[in-house]
């Protein structure tokens, strides 16, 4: 397939932030694009290359990540999907089907449960959970405590077993412990190849909100149940379009429990897939095999 051209543009928002995206020329049916932790627009570049031509592709970098700004901390799920939809609204963008990858995910939910009327339909890639993604503190041996769930966002950022030591690979430029990383919880069946690797762990780089995120993820919970940590909003009832759940049956980032609990929370409303010998990363681990379920998905 010959490779359409893609363009990164910039677009200043309501709130005084700028958001930068990834845009692919031609195509007819919108899809909206929305990374994850760690990582920005600049991952979707080998599904954006492949996707078919008749999708009008938009790949966002949030805020703090990438090419966006980052003038106001975020410190919710709901300060990334509203950025979404002033984002949506500036560039007049409507009727789009809405793919999100890990954090990606619940900042989709979020964004489709607040606001009505804009996205069709909705693919959660290796999602979080309807109900949030836990943090748990570090035990002695440097192991997550599962009894030890922390709580404020204080306590998240002074982790040493997670927040700490990212953001100080960050700081201090470290590739080789990012690599290490993502090889350990990611790419735990194929890698990119070493150029796109390269410009993958440039991009990591570039992230200014780690422990934000991770707070968010652990407050966030749109259903109807406590999660331990909150009760949640109930919003999952708002979303009624069309849902596809995606989850590669090596992912060692998101459990197959929370993949249960979007399912259990949609009642009825969202369609499972298993992902065959994929992990966090379909992208990487078996591009075809993901662009057929979305390409099914969005076509019917």
């Amino acid at each position: 397939m010959e490779k359409t051209a893609v363009e990164l543009k910039k677009v200043d928002l309501q709130n005084g932030e700028t958001f930068a995206y990834r845009e692919r020329d031609g195509g007819t049916k919108n899809v909206l694009l929305i990374h994850g932790n760690m990582t920005s627009s600049k991952h979707w570049d080998i599904l954006i290359d492949q996707i078919d031509p008749e999708y009008k592709i938009f790949a966002v970098d949030l805020r703090g990540f990438g090419e966006s700004s980052y003038h106001k901390p975020i410190m919710s799920i709901k300060d990334f999907s509203d950025d979404v939809k002033l984002f949506v609204d500036e560039i007049g963008l409507k009727e789009f089907a809405l793919v999100g990858w890990s954090t990606g995910g619940v900042v989709g939910m979020q964004f489709a449960a607040d606001y009505p009327g804009y996205c069709e339909k909705l693919v959660l890639l290796a999602s979080a959970s309807t109900r949030g993604y836990p943090f748990f503190g570090t035990s002695a041996e440097g192991l997550p405590d599962v009894n030890n769930r922390l709580i404020t966002y204080e306590d998240v950022k002074a982790d040493t077993g997670k927040t700490v030591a990212v953001q100080t690979a960050y700081d201090q430029h470290n590739r080789g412990f990012l690599k290490a990383m993502w090889n350990m919880l990611i790419y735990t069946n194929r890698q990119p190849e070493e150029r796109l690797y390269d410009e993958y762990i440039d991009d990591m780089l570039t992230q200014r909100n780690l422990a934000e995120v991770y707070h968010s993820l652990n407050t966030f919970n749109i259903s109807s149940v406590n999660n331990g940590l909150k009760d949640g909003t109930d919003q999952v009832k708002d979303i009624q379009i069309p849902v596809l759940v995606l989850r590669g049956d090596r992912d060692l980032v998101v459990t197959e429990r929370m993949t249960e609990e979007i399912v259990e929370d949609f009642e009825g409303r969202a369609r499972f897939v298993e992902l065959k010998d994929c992990g966090h990363s379909p992208l990487v681990d078996d591009l075809d095999q993901l662009l057929q379920h979305i390409e099914g998905f969005l076509a019917e």
